[in-house]
């Protein structure tokens, strides 16, 4: 797929319903995220659009980053999943996003700390959210959060990055 020559326009808000047929789409074309059902995607746009962004670039779906405040630690933004669609990759969009969604949480909202998990071959997430911390001056803790064996279907372990206080 083309990419565009250059993006007059970039928009960041939180997602609606209109909006989860695409999530689902960017998901599965990434290739590498685990992909939910389409309708788990609807239900996010709809009852955690609060801690989720889409970014559309010249009206045009770009990506979209999910997340959701842990019940039990209330400033941590959890981030499930960040997919920038294959025409708008290469253009600093997965980390324009991350960074305008802990900047509308952050401060009055109360994040000050942010958490994903990522497996350990995953360079471009590792690299986005190294990045990420780096920017904010922020410390980052990696550890193991769910190993191999805990997931019934093949899935490799997953390391838990906790950065912050931010």
């Amino acid at each position: 797929m083309p990419r565009p020559e250059s993006a007059t326009r970039v928009d960041f808000r939180s997602p609606d319903l209109e909006d989860g047929q695409h999530m689902w789409r960017m998901a599965r074309e990434s290739r590498v995220l685990d992909v939910n059902t389409s309708y788990a995607y609807l239900l996010w746009a709809r009852d955690f659009a609060a801690t989720s962004i889409v970014a559309t670039v010249d009206d045009d779906p770009g990506g979209f980053v999910t997340g959701y405040r842990r019940p039990d630690e209330p400033e941590t933004l959890m981030i499930w999943q960040v997919a920038v669609d294959e025409r708008h990759r290469g253009q600093g969009l997965a980390r324009r996003m991350l960074d305008d969604l802990v900047d509308r949480l952050s401060g009055d909202q109360g994040v000050r700390h942010l958490e994903t998990t990522i497996t350990a071959d995953n360079s471009a997430s590792i690299a986005l959210f190294t990045s990420f911390a780096n920017a904010r001056g922020a410390p980052i803790e990696r550890t193991p959060l769910f190993e191999a064996a805990m997931f019934p279907d093949g899935h490799d372990a997953e390391l838990l990055f906790r950065i912050g206080p931010f």
